[in-house]
């Protein structure tokens, strides 16, 4: 089984990259996840054009005329369940990461979401748009999820979650281990 840790934002000087890494970095130290393999998806690592195909991704066939495109459906596929680091810019999702997931259609069909926000108010909407979004590809989504404050999570530029976000985070990946094992 393989979970992608999806890190949404772009921006320079962006907290994505930090949270992205903890998350790997506390899945890849637990002792019973050696059947799983968690890897890093960095948006920013494919510099994605704005979605303007003729062919409406649902009927592409995972084939696209892009290659930056066609590089990050390979990646987004070869997923068996996804974490989406979120920040929330304007009380909603990140452009770059919402043109993103509307540049693919099949790879995210019915593939287990869990959602990790940040933002001032730790990114709760954007976790809830997101949810409407993901609903429309069949993806369970999981009910616990992570958000992160930018005032009291982060200290002098460093993101510094506590205990408990680690125990909540090492929930959540049991959580979508079970759900991407389901028949």
């Amino acid at each position: 089984m393989k979970i992608g840790i999806i890190v949404g934002s772009i921006r320079e000087g962006r907290l994505g990259d930090q949270v992205g890494q903890w998350a790997l970095g506390v899945a890849r130290e637990q002792p019973e996840k050696e059947a799983t393999e968690f890897t890093l998806i960095d948006l920013k690592d494919f510099d994605l054009p704005l979605y303007a195909s003729e062919v409406l991704p649902a009927m592409a066939n995972k084939e696209y005329g892009n290659e930056q495109v066609q590089e990050w459906s390979r990646a987004i596929d070869a997923c068996d369940a996804f974490l989406f680091v979120t920040p929330e810019y304007n009380h909603s999702v990140p452009g770059a990461m919402k043109n993103a997931v509307d540049s693919l259609g099949a790879e995210w069909q019915g593939k287990p979401i869990g959602f990790i926000g940040y933002s001032a108010t730790g990114g709760i909407r954007a976790v809830e748009h997101w949810r409407a979004i993901m609903a429309n590809f069949q993806c369970p989504m999981l009910r616990t999820q992570l958000d992160f404050s930018i005032f009291t999570d982060v200290r002098e530029g460093v993101f510094s979650p506590n205990q408990r976000s680690v125990d909540t985070l090492v929930r959540m990946i049991g959580e979508l281990e079970r759900e991407a094992a389901r028949p």
